[in-house]
């Protein structure tokens, strides 16, 4: 074990050697931002494709010039790079909040205020009532004459009662400033740990003066993101980074979502097509020139330096030509549009009015929008119990002391008065002279003596037991039945058992040197400190309990019954104690009173994790309690530590199926699941905001949780999933005709479209209808989706992005492309079209072609949305129109920047034909006839649920409509 020497007193610190106070949970820094993001974002198959494609176009003579490569992608990335600097900028607003709040600290001998970032370890800080701490504290002094402070933990584990915590002996009675500062010590203590739990982590405080040492001084607490209710100082011994809380958080590592997985699998099938069509159409093209006359045409004879090039060389050049030419089945504009979809559809979840909190004047808040589809993929929810699934708000309701119970009123010397709403168990009760008094709240122990000094010990969570009946005396059998029956009709209510046992001087003595060598062990500390506990917590006195009640929050039952038929588990991770946590899962219907109840514990306190696990027997239990609970409905887990949390949620993720899993909680005992799980949500708690700021997103309240994943979940996931499909649908209708012509054309690599349409043809003429589809198509209306949560189901495991749609609509691509080319080749080929007797061009076919494909990949959008507004009629019948218009403008001037201009006069020439109107008209029919065909065909005979929803509630609709005009 590494040991560290902190000194106390600002004169003795090394600044360089503990960092400073400094949180950070954003992503990129002012100059790491341009080299980390591009880094991340060629790490994508497609932008790192493009950029290749584009240094090809710059180094060697391609058919395409390199601005309809690189402008796409300069777009896409800037677009992508402006987003996530938004998104992290967010981040890094939120970091400066926390980590320049006020800190009030004691230097020469005064009070002096600075910002949380700036402080340092061996500083001495004075916290005020209802502030936050701002590192890991040492309690030094309090300005209660006891030396006792008051501190709830609702920042960290979601508890908001006050837990009483008492100061350093030695330190307690000072005071002021003066006092404090005249202290000089040093702090003997372990290397920062991630456990929150082991408040004995440090070793010794040696106070020393004048270089003079004194007696040792015990650690009695140690304080984590709370706060307190009285003016309370502390030394700083880990600040920033090296917190117990920054310790417990997860390495923040990138999320990606099911979607983008998918894209990503998709874009390799469709780059092995691309060089498919590039070797096919090299080889092709070497066996056409084999013969002389095709080699060199008269009207195209080599120069001499182009005879003597290598064969080779040649070969691979024309290859990487084929492959320029045909790149645009690779949609890198499909990249930026979704990350539009993405930005733009988050809104749609934080202007939700529904999920607005009245009570804390809080809505839903989007940390990252790249998760929004997998919202809708949920199969495992993961959420802590206390101020998640309960309002954390504790109620006395009542107490058993010695068999009798009493309500809400004051006791005291064993009366009771009326009128009173407080309870307060005072001291005369007891003669404290020589006595050990022992108050187990889970697994707590408190030793008290007459002159009130209190030594407080946390205890191995696995090693005590979560009752005390055991270790009463046998003389009082009775009355411990009487208090234990009282404790089980206390169902729902968090209990706590009050025992005592008297001690001679000597006893106490020796059971206080045997707790101080468990406790200054550097080697097996917690099972030393079991081995004391069981030699000393034998034969109690059992006084009473008490029971309180931590309300279950509104309409959490019905939240978690709709996600349960929506096929989400809901698994609680919990800290509490499997009473009270099993009674909050009956009550919110997490576990019903018919259903099979199976409790797996552990025997072994060494096998505290897991995670941790490494030998082959220990491996099998891992193996088999996973498969133990991937067949039960509800899995409920108790005592949990933060980091056990993030190792279940770890545990189910990497398990054979690989679930997408949700973890959910408020406190920041939270965010290591919370940062784990596919998706992370933080409850905007009324205490502390550690959850929220390290989640993806952050509602107000758990009901809302509903809404987010049934409704808007499963639209994100509808919208994307069309939006990528008919991505690649588009580009596969928009390249194939390319192939095809390079049969027609000698594969010369001759462009069959213009380059103002290459460039063109994703960033304009086709992308802003599907943008808005992908931002407000609803298929079915979002009541449906909440009043039918089996829906959810319909979209499952990535059901719209499976290889059999994926196939479907490449195949549908390529047939319309095949109509496209075909079609206009027949046309093209048998008719005198123009009114003059000339006939078309080259440039005026590959404009038919172009034109056929730009109106029958927008109908075909069209014949998919559902949900029709304005502004759908607008993008769609806009953006043919916005293609007419610029065609005819592009090919009707003369434009001076342009060496060149072979479209002059194109696009009106085929427009002035007859023939060229009625093949239009019949190829986009043609075209769109097999989609709607199999549309009716698959409704009629194999409808899914939310089809037949569709189809009930359109009769519905229409009754309602023939009742009213009757």
């Amino acid at each position: 074990i590494v040991r560290w020497r902190r000194e106390l007193g600002t004169e003795a610190y090394i600044p360089q050697r503990f960092p400073d106070n400094r949180i950070v949970s954003s992503k990129y820094t002012f100059w790491n931002f341009v080299p980390k993001n591009l880094f991340e974002q060629f790490r994508r198959i497609a932008n790192f494709y493009f950029l290749i494609i584009f240094l090809v176009q710059l180094i060697i003579d391609t058919p395409t010039s390199p601005v309809t490569s690189g402008l796409p992608l300069l777009f896409v990335i800037t677009v992508t790079a402006i987003k996530q600097g938004y998104e992290d900028w967010l981040r890094h607003k939120a970091d400066n909040a926390m980590n320049q709040c006020p800190v009030h600290f004691i230097q020469h001998g005064k009070l002096v205020r600075k910002q949380s970032r700036k402080l340092r370890v061996g500083d001495i800080v004075m916290v005020k009532e209802d502030e936050t701490f701002p590192c890991d504290l040492i309690f030094l002094s309090s300005s209660r004459g006891d030396g006792t402070c008051f501190v709830t933990t609702a920042s960290l584990d979601g508890e908001s009662s006050h837990k009483t915590y008492y100061a350093v002996q030695d330190t307690k009675a000072f005071h002021n400033e003066q006092e404090i500062d005249a202290l000089h010590a040093t702090i003997e203590c372990e290397q920062p740990q991630p456990d929150l739990y082991n408040l004995q982590r440090i070793k010794e405080i040696t106070e020393y003066n004048n270089l003079v040492n004194s007696a040792f001084m015990k650690l009695l607490y140690f304080a984590i993101f709370s706060k307190t209710s009285c003016l309370i100082s502390g030394v700083a011994i880990y600040t920033g980074m090296e917190t117990k809380m920054a310790l417990n958080y997860q390495a923040k590592s990138q999320k990606r979502s099911a979607v983008e997985k998918s894209m990503n699998v998709f874009l390799i099938v469709y780059l092995c097509i691309l060089i498919s069509k590039a070797l096919i159409n090299t080889v092709l093209k070497y066996v056409w020139q084999s013969e002389p006359f095709r080699d060199e045409p008269w009207y195209n004879q080599k120069t001499e330096p182009e005879r003597k090039r290598n064969l080779f060389l040649r070969a691979f050049t024309d290859f990487l030509a084929f492959m320029v030419l045909f790149n645009y089945i690779i949609p890198v504009s499909m990249y930026v549009t979704v990350e539009m979809q993405k930005f733009l559809g988050s809104y749609f979840l934080t202007w939700d009015e529904e999920m607005f909190d009245e009570d804390t004047g809080e809505g839903p808040l989007v940390n990252t929008s790249d998760l929004n589809e997998e919202l809708g993929q949920i199969e495992y929810v993961f959420t802590d119990k206390t101020g998640t699934l309960t309002e954390n708000n504790m109620e006395f309701i009542e107490c058993c002391i010695e068999g009798h119970v009493y309500v809400p009123h004051v006791i005291c010397n064993g009366q009771v008065l009326h009128d009173s709403t407080e309870i307060e168990i005072c001291k005369p009760l007891f003669n404290t002279e020589e006595l050990f008094f022992r108050a187990l709240c889970l697994c707590h122990t408190v030793q008290v003596k007459d002159d009130d000094s209190v030594d407080g010990l946390k205890k191995s969570q696995l090693s005590r037991r979560s009752c005390i009946y055991i270790s009463s005396s046998p003389d009082e059998v009775a009355l411990v039945e009487g208090i234990q029956r009282y404790v089980c009709n206390w169902e729902g209510l968090r209990t706590l058992c009050v025992a005592y046992k008297k001690l001679t001087a000597e006893e106490y003595s020796n059971a206080q040197k045997l707790l101080q060598n468990a406790k200054l062990a550097l080697q097996d500390r917690e099972k030393k400190l079991a081995e004391v506990y069981e030699k000393i917590e034998r034969d109690f006195i059992l006084l009473g309990a008490t029971a309180v009640e931590d309300r279950l929050q509104e309409k959490a039952a019905d939240t978690i019954e709709a996600l349960q038929k929506a096929g989400i588990k809901v698994w609680v991770l919990t800290g509490d104690k499997m009473e009270t946590a099993a009674a909050t899962c009956y009550a919110c219907k997490l576990f019903r009173r018919n259903t099979q109840i199976l409790e797996l514990t552990t025997k072994k306190i060494e096998e505290q994790s897991l995670h941790d696990v490494q030998d082959g027997s220990s491996g099998n239990y891992r193996e088999l309690f996973l498969e133990i609970c991937r067949n039960c409905s509800a899995v409920l887990c108790c005592r949990m530590a933060p980091l056990q949390k993030a190792q279940i949620v770890k545990l189910i993720k990497l398990s054979k199926e690989h679930p997408i899993t949700l973890a959910i909680g408020d406190g920041a005992n939270d965010v290591s699941m919370i940062l784990e799980a596919h998706v992370g949500i933080g409850i905007i708690g009324k205490e502390g905001r550690q959850a929220a700021r390290n989640s993806d997103y952050a509602i107000p309240k758990f009901k809302h949780l509903k809404k987010m994943l049934l409704v808007h979940g499963h639209f994100y996931y509808v919208r994307i999933s069309e939006l990528v499909q008919y991505f690649f649908y588009k580009n596969v209708c928009f390249i194939f005709p390319q192939f095809l012509y390079q049969f027609f054309c000698g594969f010369s690599q001759q462009t069959l479209y213009d380059t103002a349409y290459l460039t063109l043809y994703n960033i304009s003429f086709t992308s802003l209808p599907i943008l808005l589809y992908g931002l407000m198509e609803q298929h079915v209306s979002a009541d449906t989706l909440k009043r039918e949560p089996s829906l959810y189901r319909d979209v499952a495991k990535n059901a719209l992005l499976r290889w059999r749609a994926f196939i479907y609509w490449t195949f549908l691509g390529v047939f319309d492309a095949v109509v496209f080319f075909f079609g206009a080749y027949l046309l093209y080929d048998n008719t005198v079209v123009t009114s003059n007797g000339q006939m078309f061009g080259n440039w005026t076919f590959g404009t038919l072609v172009f034109t056929v494909l730009v109106f029958t990949v927008t109908l075909k959008l069209a014949l998919d949305t559902h949900y029709w507004t304005w502004i759908n009629h607008f993008m769609i019948w806009g953006s043919l129109v916005f293609y007419i218009i610029f065609s005819l403008l592009w090919g009707g001037i003369i434009w001076p920047f342009l060496n060149y201009q072979r479209m002059y006069y194109v696009f009106m020439q085929m427009l002035s034909s007859g023939p060229a109107w009625l093949g239009i008209i019949l190829l986009i029919t043609v075209s769109l006839l097999p989609d709607v065909l199999k549309k009716v065909l698959c409704r009629q005979l194999w409808p899914t649920a939310t089809e037949r929803i569709q189809v009930k509630i359109f009769f519905i609709v229409k009754l309602v409509f023939c009742i009213t005009n009757l």
